[in-house]
């Protein structure tokens, strides 16, 4: 073949490897970091014993009810993607786990409301 029948001859595009193995977005490990250290936090928060435990309870379970709602919220999006893209399966259990973030989230809250009114009751 000579060069000019060579620069007429169709070349098939190259195909990206495939990918072994899911990625992890950054939104989940951001999420998860944040639900681990609020715990972590509550934990700490627990065997402090001094005065300021109640309002050290109270703050914990705010910053744990934003960590599980952001849960939440990440876990509706993604239910919503999944649903798309026709995985059930995947959406079912992405749901069930965003609905447990979701019944966290309103009970850290309602403990930070009753912390919060122990916590100014007292003085």
């Amino acid at each position: 073949m000579s060069g000019r029948q060579r620069d007429h001859v169709q070349r098939e595009p190259r195909r990206a490897a495939p990918r072994s193995g899911r990625r992890v977005s950054a939104g989940l490990v951001f999420v998860g970091i944040a639900v681990i250290a609020s715990i972590g936090y509550m934990l700490y928060a627990i065997t402090v014993r001094d005065a300021s435990q109640i309002p050290l309870l109270a703050s914990g379970a705010v910053v744990l009810a934003l960590a599980f709602g952001a849960l939440a919220a990440y876990c509706l999006s993604a239910v919503l993607r999944a649903g798309t893209s026709g995985r059930g399966g995947r959406a079912f259990l992405v749901g069930l786990v965003g609905g447990g973030a979701a019944i966290a989230t309103a009970g850290c809250l309602a403990g930070a409301v009753i912390l919060f009114g122990l916590a100014t009751s007292g003085s």
